[in-house]
């Protein structure tokens, strides 16, 4: 490589061929590996859950306050918006939940082999959004007499 130039080194493959190295990953080939986005999403959630606090504090103010204020606060959780927001922190929650767990098994040094590693990131996503539907299902029902 001469001075001056700004191309990456060639690769050697192992019969001693060059490939050039790919500049940059752009979105048409590049696919996420699962557990790439099981990470990405377990920080997001970690995310949404701190915003979510805010939605707790409200319900508990409101609640702490007078019944006027309960009354707007079950009003905006009972729209269609605040029941997306609901789920969505429910969902969150579980998802944070079990990826921890995840991560608790690793901190352990179980789970690290690629195969084990994908597979315990899709569980995750399947576990977490059985978890979360269960709950609120749960919590539909008892709301509307149905539990008892």
């Amino acid at each position: 490589m001469s001075e001056g130039s700004h191309s990456p080194a060639p690769a050697t493959r192992s019969v001693g061929r060059q490939k050039p190295r790919p500049l940059s990953p752009h979105l048409q080939i590049y696919s996420w590996p699962l557990t790439m986005a099981a990470s990405i999403t377990h920080r997001a959630t970690g995310i949404a859950l701190a915003g979510g606090t805010l939605f707790l504090a409200w319900w508990l103010v409101a609640a702490a306050t007078s019944q006027e204020d309960y009354a707007v606060f079950v009003r905006a959780a009972e729209h269609p918006i605040g029941q997306v927001v609901l789920f969505g922190l429910v969902w969150s929650l579980s998802f944070h939940l079990l990826n921890g767990i995840r991560h608790l098994a690793w901190d352990l040094g179980y789970g690290f082999k690629l195969p084990t590693a994908r597979l315990t990131a899709a569980l995750v996503y399947i576990l977490s959004i059985l978890l979360a539907a269960s709950v609120f299902g749960v919590a539909l029902m008892v709301k509307r007499g149905l539990g008892t």
